[in-house]
Order: C-alpha cells, then sequence, then structure tokens
C-alpha cells in the first residue's frame, strides 16, 4: 500500500481541521473570550473561579436576551434602537403595576404585550410605510422613553413578594449557584438558534439580509419576515425589562439608557454582519460574555475608570467592523 492511500490517523484529522468559514466569527470570539478570562485569571486572584462565569450569566441576563432580539433585526439588514427604552418602559410598568395592586402574573404579561406591541408598530413602519429602520426606530425609542414619563418622573421600589421571590430563585450546582434569570436567559439563546437554524421563518430571514430581491423573487414570506423580526425584537426587549426589574428591584425612567448600543455592539463582536445575512446567536451570547468579562477585568483591578469599558468596547467594534468589511470584500 502506497503512502498516499494510508488512511491517515484520527489525530492528523483532528489536527488538519479547519471549521467552515462561516463559523470564523464566532470561533474568534470565542478564543477571544477564553484569552480574556486566562489572563484575566492569571493577574487576578479569584478571578478563575468559575462562580465568575456563571455570575457573568446572572449579570448580563438581560443584555443576553436583548442581543438575542437584536441579532433577528441586524440579519435582516435592519436595526432596532428602540429596544433600550422599552426595557425602560418594561421596568415602569412592572413597577407601577404592581403598585397598583395587579397580579405579579398580569404584570409580566402585560409588559410582554406591550413590547411585543412595540415591535409591530415598528416593522409596519419599517416594510409597509417604506421608512428606513433607523428613523423607524428612533422615533420608537422616543415614544417609549417618553411612556416612562408619563407613569412617573421617579423610581418606583419593587416589594411585591411573589415578584422578588421570583428575582432571589437560585438554582445550585453543588457549591456553585445560577438564579432563574440566567436560566430563561440561555433558554432564549436556544430557542432563538433553533428558529433560525432549523424552521422556513429562520432560513427567511437570512435570505432577506442576504438580498431582498431574490428573496421575494423566490416567494419567501418577505413582509411576514420583516414585520416578525421587529415583533421578536420588541418582545425580547420587553423579557429584558422583566429580566432587568427582577435584577434592579426598581422601575426608573433613566433605566437602560444606551442599552440598545450594547446590545448591538455585542452582536457585532460576536461576529454578525451589519449589512446582514450571516451571523449566529450563539455569536451574540459571546459577544455579551465578552463585554461581561471586560466589566469584570476592570472591576477586579480597582484602579481604571468605568469609562475603560466604553473605550475597550469601541476599539473592539471598530476591530470587528474592519476585519468584517475585509472578509465580504474577499468573498466577492
Amino acid at each position: 500500500m502506497s503512502a498516499s492511500t494510508v488512511p491517515a490517523s484520527s489525530w492528523d484529522r483532528v489536527r488538519g481541521y479547519a471549521p467552515p468559514p462561516r463559523y470564523l466569527p464566532v470561533v474568534a470570539t470565542f478564543a477571544l473570550f477564553v484569552g480574556l478570562y486566562g489572563v484575566g485569571g492569571m493577574r487576578y486572584e479569584g478571578l478563575s473561579d468559575p462562580q465568575v462565569l456563571l455570575s457573568l450569566l446572572l449579570d448580563n441576563a438581560f443584555l443576553i436576551v436583548l442581543a438575542v432580539g437584536m441579532t433577528f433585526v441586524i440579519l435582516t439588514g435592519g436595526i432596532d434602537l428602540s429596544v433600550g427604552s422599552v426595557v425602560a418602559l418594561s421596568t415602569m410598568i412592572a413597577a407601577r403595576t404592581l403598585e397598583l395592586g395587579w397580579s405579579p402574573y398580569l404584570s409580566i404579561v402585560a409588559v410582554l404585550l406591550t413590547g411585543t406591541l412595540l415591535g409591530l408598530l415598528m416593522g409596519v413602519l419599517v416594510h409597509y410605510f417604506q421608512i428606513q429602520p433607523f428613523v423607524a426606530t428612533l422615533a420608537g425609542l422616543f415614544l417609549a422613553r417618553g411612556l416612562t414619563y408619563l407613569i412617573s418622573v421617579k423610581s418606583i421600589s419593587i416589594t411585591d413578594p411573589t415578584f422578588t421571590s421570583l428575582a432571589f430563585k437560585t438554582v445550585y450546582f453543588g457549591e456553585y449557584y445560577l438564579r432563574w434569570t440566567a436560566i430563561v436567559a440561555l433558554l432564549t439563546v436556544v430557542v432563538a438558534a433553533f428558529v433560525l437554524a432549523r424552521t422556513r421563518f429562520g432560513r427567511t430571514v437570512y435570505a432577506i439580509g442576504g438580498n431582498e430581491s431574490s428573496a421575494v423573487l423566490m416567494g419567501l414570506r418577505v413582509a411576514a419576515t420583516k414585520v416578525g423580526v421587529y415583533v421578536i425584537s420588541g418582545f425580547c426587549a420587553s423579557l429584558a425589562g422583566l429580566l432587568f426589574s427582577l435584577y434592579i428591584l426598581s422601575g426608573n425612567s433613566l433605566h437602560a439608557v444606551g442599552m440598545e448600543l450594547d446590545a448591538i455592539a455585542a452582536v457585532v463582536i460576536g461576529g454578525t454582519l451589519l449589512t446582514g445575512g450571516r451571523g449566529y446567536v450563539l455569536g451574540s451570547l459571546l459577544g455579551v460574555l465578552v463585554l461581561g468579562m471586560i466589566k469584570t477585568i476592570i472591576a477586579f483591578d480597582g484602579t481604571l475608570s468605568s469609562y475603560w469599558m466604553r473605550i475597550i468596547t469601541g476599539l473592539l467594534l471598530l476591530a470587528f467592523v474592519v476585519v468584517q468589511r475585509f472578509a465580504t470584500r474577499r468573498q466577492r
């Protein structure tokens, strides 16, 4: 038997494996996260504790859910600037309705319904009225933020016993723990990943982002899908608002200022193209974890200003956008 016909060993196959090009951005984000965790663990005592990783999920559960909804929108080539204000509105609706004596479950339904309806409004404006997503969702940003001031200009504490018990409901894994809000966030990622990868709706989302005209010619349900992604984004924003209100136990019209930019940054750092058509919710999850790890390292250091978080995020975002630009040029 000649050397050319000798079957490769398992090690050779593993050593020579290269992931498909479409997964490279997610792999790069994962490598960045592992690198940050490794460097931080070597530099700061206690940062390598597994509970730090679980705390990243706990402290960023609301941003994970927000980034999931934003991923759907960006995959179609759109943007949603209203989500941060919808988060604030959701905290205010939850706090005010509970203050008025509503059932916590009825309050949750009211929050989710409000976010979904606002998302539907954004989707209708974008598709049927042909308004640019930036302009339509900017209007949604001002609308949602204005509604928070109509509810109250002051912070409203959440003291309902059922709601607060939900906030502190914890799942233990031996000596480590995770609150159920983080589990909700992870379940959201799983459901979203399934929808994008295994359903006709998900395939249509990618087709619209790739070339909307071609998607129309192929007979895909472009109108329903374009409106649908904004509905999903609105629902995720309201769910993120619920998780945020459980995290902070208050409603405030000044909550979540700029959080929509954090969500966009996480999605882009996670490898989703701003022009649409390519990206994964797993990448968005990793993008959130990267931002969370940067914040954690700054907190462990203790000497760095919180402004460094914005500086580093900006540099990372710029780097990923430039890499995306060169990658898309090479593939043309």
